[in-house]
C-alpha cells in the first residue's frame, strides 16, 4: 500500500508560501501594484537562481 504524501506536502508549502507573501505585503506596506510586480518578477529571479545565472 503506496501512500502518495506528495499532495499534501505541496498544499503545506503552497499555504506557507502564500501566508509569507501577505507577511511581506503587510510587512514592506507595499502598494497594491508593487504586490502584483513582486509576484511576477520574483519566480524569474528565483529560476535564474536556481539555473545558476
Amino acid at each position: 500500500m503506496s501512500k502518495n504524501h506528495g499532495v499534501c506536502g505541496g498544499s503545506l508549502a503552497g499555504l506557507v508560501w502564500f501566508g509569507g507573501w501577505l507577511f511581506t505585503m503587510a510587512f514592506a506596506k507595499l502598494l497594491w501594484w508593487q504586490c502584483i510586480l513582486g509576484l511576477v518578477v520574483w519566480p524569474y529571479y528565483l529560476g535564474n537562481l536556481a539555473r545558476g545565472g
